[in-house]
């Protein structure tokens, strides 16, 4: 039984799946569409939308809070990323300020040929 066990392993060490899941949410803010695995999408795309949450509700807050924002969104990136936290910040975020969640779409493109593993194209929603 998998009682209260949330996540996915994805076959990585701890350190392993972190790295794992920054490049990947890194890389669907910088691209704002990437193809993956089926797995590996709906393990990032929670914590994808925590992150493009954090950066639409610290609009509304004061200076201060705006700041802190961000850097617990580089945190959460890891390492230095400030042109990906500017642009969630700046151009990600005011796009769904009027969108109360379900910021990411996934969309099956059928088995990859090596392995027959699920591929899917994770992208962020156009208004």
């Amino acid at each position: 039984m998998r009682h209260q066990v949330s996540g996915f392993k994805l076959g990585r060490s701890k350190d392993e799946r972190v790295a794992l899941r920054r490049t990947l949410i890194k890389q669907l803010f910088e691209h704002e569409r990437i193809q993956t695995t089926k797995t590996k999408a709906l393990a990032i795309r929670g914590e994808a939308e925590q992150l493009i949450t954090l950066a639409r509700n610290s609009s509304k807050g004061s200076d201060m809070e705006k700041v802190n924002a961000r850097r617990l969104a580089a945190a959460r990136l890891g390492g230095t990323n400030a042109e990906v936290v500017k642009k969630l910040f700046d151009d990600i975020a005011p796009r769904f300020a009027n969108r109360n969640g379900g910021y990411t779409r996934i969309l099956k493109l059928g088995p990859r040929l090596g392995d027959a593993a699920e591929m899917v194209l994770i992208e962020l929603v156009e208004e």
